[in-house]
């Protein structure tokens, strides 16, 4: 984005309407010892070429990797036209409209990214957009107790990503929330359905159902959502996106489909970037429309009868209802939902399913190809989409390692978190990785010492 500076006039005429001497005048409530201190390692007065340099170098430090890691972060290829579109000025300085009628533009990019994820999840409404996609899974829990209003239970696989259980916890944790917790089958990787009768009696609001799971396998999506509506409970269900493009969609799973559909929208069209930003999607049933959290925009009319764009069925929560807010959402991820847009347009229906083949087949090749080394085999025998376990006949932290020297990154240590699996790594193929770089991974784990 082009970057117009101030001339010192235009500084000393906007302090002397404010009625500061300086700009550090502004800074003066903040106490001495909060202020950051100089920073050491920022050089100063380089010229444009040198500081080009500069960050090449520091670019290079990073190194470049085959990269075989997922676990809600994925490698995927992105069109150039969809952030060299995204960051125009029109979208890049506007991606947050406070006011309905303030950016036409956006709230109908906003509409449209809505309906695409209504029938990417096969729900009736989405919102505009979350923080990410574990803050979206507690805003769905929170959303999930207050429509089902007799219990605050939630029944949470032990599959759901772990990363998304501890946001979860940490933000449900104190509003008398219980999370029971449940375990997965040894043999399958999927979640123990025995498990799910045990709670049964106790009574919950919810249960959550990622698919894929968090080790890539598929759950018995139509079995867990009538089972859990037959009990009267309300079903989350916890989505990729990409995969939403070849599986069956939340919205018909079971007899009447889940209630609620979150996940993180990342896969489509938003960089790894070191980690961020990227947005979490939410949708869900009509019935359960004025309970969802954050933006919805709508389409009109106005009083000349031409088409036009509002926020609708919720204000800006914090500011104007503030206690009674369904949720204190101060600001949706509208650049990267900007982007994520553009980049469905841009694909289609038929390229996102094209992307999501691609990247199933990758892995089946990827894993018959571990499997013949000798070296690794397959964890859970589940079905699966683009992630998988692997257990290796090392450690997984010197496999890694042995990895790494090779200029590849093998996959995540499973060790942390799920320690009972012992020697594994989740591993992710996409649509970006070839038939050589299946191949050189595979003879890479055969070469580790």
């Amino acid at each position: 984005m082009p970057f117009i500076p101030h001339t010192q006039d235009d500084v000393g005429a906007m302090l002397a309407a404010i009625g500061v001497a300086n700009v550090e005048a502004l800074f003066e409530e903040i106490p001495a010892a909060l202020r950051g201190a100089t920073l050491e390692h920022v050089p100063s007065q380089l010229s444009e070429m040198q500081i080009t340099r500069l960050m090449q170098e520091r670019a290079q430090q990073d190194g470049h990797w085959l990269n075989f890691i997922g676990a809600g972060a994925y490698e995927h290829h992105i069109p150039a036209a969809v952030w060299q579109i995204a960051t125009r000025g029109e979208f890049y300085s506007a991606y947050t409209p406070y006011q309905a009628e303030a950016s036409q533009g956006t709230l109908q990019l906003l509409y449209e990214y809505q309906s695409m994820i209504a029938s990417l999840t096969g729900m009736d409404a989405s919102n505009a957009s979350l923080y990410d996609g574990a803050s979206a899974l507690a805003e769905a829990i929170l959303m999930a107790v207050r429509l089902h209003k007799s219990s605050r239970r939630i029944l949470l696989p032990t599959t759901v990503h772990p990363t998304y259980r501890k946001v979860v916890r940490t933000i449900v944790s104190k509003q008398d929330i219980e999370l029971v917790e449940l375990p997965y089958c040894s043999e399958r990787g999927t979640l123990l359905l025995d498990s799910l009768q045990s709670n049964a009696a106790a009574g919950f609001a919810a249960v959550v159902v990622p698919n894929p799971n968090f080790f890539g396998a598929l759950e018995s999506v139509h079995e867990i959502t009538d089972w859990a509506h037959q009990r009267g409970g309300l079903v989350i269900g916890v989505i990729n996106p990409v995969a939403a493009a070849v599986l069956v969609a939340p919205g018909r799973w079971g007899r009447n489909g889940a209630d609620i559909a979150v996940g993180e929208g990342q896969p489509l069209g938003v960089p790894l970037a070191g980690g961020g930003p990227y947005f979490g999607f939410m949708a869900c049933k009509k019935a359960h429309v004025r309970q969802m959290p954050g933006r919805i925009v709508g389409r009109t009319t106005d009083v000349g009868g031409k088409q036009g764009f509002a926020l609708t069925l919720q204000a800006r929560e914090q500011h104007i209802r503030r206690a009674k807010a369904t949720s204190n959402i101060c600001t949706n991820q509208g650049l990267a939902v900007t982007a994520a847009t553009i980049h469905m347009a841009l694909l289609g229906a038929q390229g996102l399913k094209r992307v999501a083949l691609a990247s199933h087949a990758n892995l089946l090749e990827l894993l018959e190809l571990v499997e013949r080394t000798g070296r690794a085999r397959r964890r859970f025998e589940a079905s699966v989409f683009h992630e998988a376990v692997i257990c290796l006949d090392i450690p997984a932290e010197a496999a890694l390692a042995s990895l790494r020297a090779q200029g590849i990154l093998g996959g995540l240590d499973l060790v942390d978190d799920y320690p009972e699996l012992g020697a594994s790594l989740l591993v992710c193929t996409t649509e970006t990785k070839t038939a050589a770089d299946l191949e050189r991974y595979a003879s890479a784990v055969a070469a580790i010492e």
